[in-house]
């Protein structure tokens, strides 16, 4: 058996989300929230509107697009975009890992939209160049369960018909988001500034602004879900006044989490935090042979969401069950040992494991973390042979 490493990362948060707060977070930093008040009373919305402003700052997001605070997390915001923008012309959805597959199934089988679907298997993208910019295109930017992202915007046409709607969950605040070529983005608050769930963030072009005043969908939108009144924007959606309530404690979360980021130097930090964490990993898949990364390509890799898989030979000789059962036991030793948490692939992924890299995390933390990997993957594969 081999000997497990003397010291171990000092904060095991490696989930994908919620993510590992940033470093130095205590439940202290909550004190001024505006607990037992209404959001819609001045200092809830002045709060509310912080949020927003600050994430216009941090984001680099252009002065006339809106910004929104959704209900229901990323999910929430992606199908409000979904369901009030839709059905205005023809549609091109890229699916390349879980949450791709799942706007696929919101399109095609609940709004019965006719769609076309460009698909890769985990690890790659879709031929980019197929896709069809007279239609309204649906993509995930940062495949968050393959840890395979788009490398830039460059292949977006800027004379686009259609708009593209952007499930940007994972890479914002880690990615830079080429803005003149995205007309709907949503995020999460849990993700890469490691907030709190249950809130998204629904940020609007100008075209998607008229998109949504001059179409109406055939289809009756849920209260939460509506964007417009009289054919018009309510504005108010977009400067604090929220659809339905948001927790003031989780607002309080995110302004911490924003003005940290603001404190370290802006989006330029946050991306050099998250690629200096990567390149640990990617430092050590090079010298390491029994593991490799999902992504095929490296210019396609997340810095965010790094999904790996065990490329031992005697291991991926397994069954598919026997391997996700390798990776599986991999994990639990980790969090059995208190070095690792939430690191399993995501249950519809292929097995392996899934490291969140984002700013949050502590680039000496990613480094001891590596030992212990080395020294789970020995461990299982001892009981391996033992089995044998």
């Amino acid at each position: 058996m081999a000997n497990a490493p003397a010291a171990g990362p000092k904060n095991a948060c490696f989930s994908s989300g919620p993510c590992a707060k940033r470093p130095g977070w205590t439940p202290e930093i909550l004190k001024d929230a505006a607990l037992g008040r209404s959001h819609r009373a001045k200092l809830g919305k002045a709060k509310l509107k912080r949020a927003i402003d600050l994430t216009r700052e941090a984001l680099g997001v252009p002065a006339d697009y809106r910004i929104g605070i959704t209900p229901g997390s990323d999910t929430g915001a992606v199908e409000m975009a979904l369901w009030s923008l839709l059905g205005a012309r023809g549609i091109d959805i890229l699916a390349w890992e879980s949450f791709g597959e799942g706007w696929v199934t919101d399109v095609v089988k609940q709004l019965n939209l006719d769609a076309r679907v460009l698909k890769a298997p985990y690890g790659e993208l879709p031929d980019l160049a197929q896709v069809n910019f007279d239609n309204d295109v649906v993509f995930t930017w940062n495949g968050t369960t393959s840890g395979v992202r788009v490398p830039n915007g460059d292949w977006i046409k800027a004379d686009r018909n259609g708009l593209t709607i952007c499930d940007a969950t994972s890479a914002a605040f880690a990615q830079k988001l080429d803005w003149a070529k995205l007309d709907v983005v949503t995020f999460s608050w849990q993700k890469a500034l490691g907030g709190e769930a249950a809130h998204g963030m629904l940020i609007l072009s100008p075209r998607a602004v008229e998109r949504l005043e001059t179409y109406k969908p055939a289809w009756p939108l849920p209260k939460v879900f509506r964007m417009t009144k009289g054919g018009k924007l309510i504005e108010g959606i977009f400067e604090g006044e929220t659809i339905n309530t948001p927790s003031m404690l989780c607002v309080e979360d995110y302004l911490d989490a924003l003005q940290w980021a603001k404190g370290l130097g802006g989006l330029d930090a946050l991306i050099a935090r998250a690629d200096a964490n990567t390149k640990i990993i990617a430092d050590w898949v090079e010298r390491t042979p029994w593991v490799d990364f999902l992504a095929v390509d490296p210019a396609t890799r997340s810095n965010t969401s790094v999904c790996l898989k065990v490329v031992d030979p005697a291991v991926a000789a397994l069954p598919a069950e026997a391997q996700a059962a390798f990776a599986k036991g991999m994990a639990s030793l980790l969090e059995k040992e208190k070095v690792a948490y939430d690191i399993g692939s995501y249950r519809d992924a292929p097995p392996g494991l899934r490291i969140w890299c984002g700013a949050t995390v502590e680039a000496s933390d990613v480094e001891a973390l590596t030992h212990w990997l080395d020294f789970a993957f020995a461990e299982e594969k001892a009981k391996l042979a033992k089995a044998a």
